[in-house]
């Protein structure tokens, strides 16, 4: 089941290490992060209904 209710335990500190890892990263380069970012966290969850459930929330969030 796909977690959507508020889960990080510092959200704040958590948005900022994302922005700074961005810093001084051409579009091309932070669009290239955020593709690695995304598998890697995709294939630490390895579960393909939790997944495909946030793939569609992600692309329809109002449709929950």
């Amino acid at each position: 089941m796909l977690i959507t209710t508020p889960n990080l335990t510092k959200p704040d500190e958590t948005y900022a290490a994302l922005i700074a890892t961005h810093e001084g990263l051409s579009e091309a380069e932070s669009h290239a992060l955020n593709t690695r970012l995304i598998l890697i966290l995709m294939n630490h969850i390895g579960n393909d209904v939790v997944l495909a459930e946030a793939l569609r929330w992600a692309r329809n969030p109002e449709a929950e």
